[in-house]
């Protein structure tokens, strides 16, 4: 009967710390996925607003890799790329004339604080947040366009 307890007992320990390494193992970042910006619910300040955009997160073992692909307002399509990791440090950006490196910090679970910044001098910042259900991403931003014009963005998205 000890016997049989012991195993038991044991067999149930087990148990318990598979199922907390496996949804440990499966806690990906809330943001992982593809988001379309909704162009209707997004404020862009002084405008005009893109005609589209794309933002595509996915997990690497450098980090987390962030493609955006933009229509603007006159119909030019753009790329973005940026890999990073949420330890405040600057990651280089590809892509955009606004800013060539990015650093990134962590908030909290759902929240994250961006810099970003064109030849070492701050030039916007951002603070992204995914929604407590994962189905909606928004994105504060402001700071200087590389032509000079100041803009102060909220950015809307829906996760696909």
């Amino acid at each position: 009967m000890k016997t049989m307890l012991k195993t038991l007992l044991i067999g149930a320990a087990l148990a318990v710390g598979s199922t907390s390494l496996v949804t440990t193992a499966q806690a990906a970042d809330s943001v992982v996925g593809t988001w379309k910006l909704d162009v209707a619910k997004s404020k862009f300040t002084p405008g005009p607003a893109y005609k589209s955009q794309t933002r595509v997160y996915s997990e690497s073992a450098n980090g987390l890799t962030l493609i955006t692909t933009t229509t603007d307002a006159s119909g030019k399509e753009m790329t973005n790329q940026l890999t990073f990791k949420y330890d405040g440090k600057p990651y280089a950006a590809t892509g955009n004339a606004d800013f060539d490196m990015v650093s990134v910090t962590r908030v909290d679970a759902m929240t994250v604080h961006s810099t970003q910044t064109k030849a070492g001098k701050t030039v916007g910042s951002g603070i992204r947040t995914v929604s407590k259900d994962g189905k909606t991403l928004t994105f504060k931003q402001k700071g200087t366009h590389a032509d000079g014009t100041k803009y102060d963005d909220v950015l809307m998205y829906d996760k696909q």
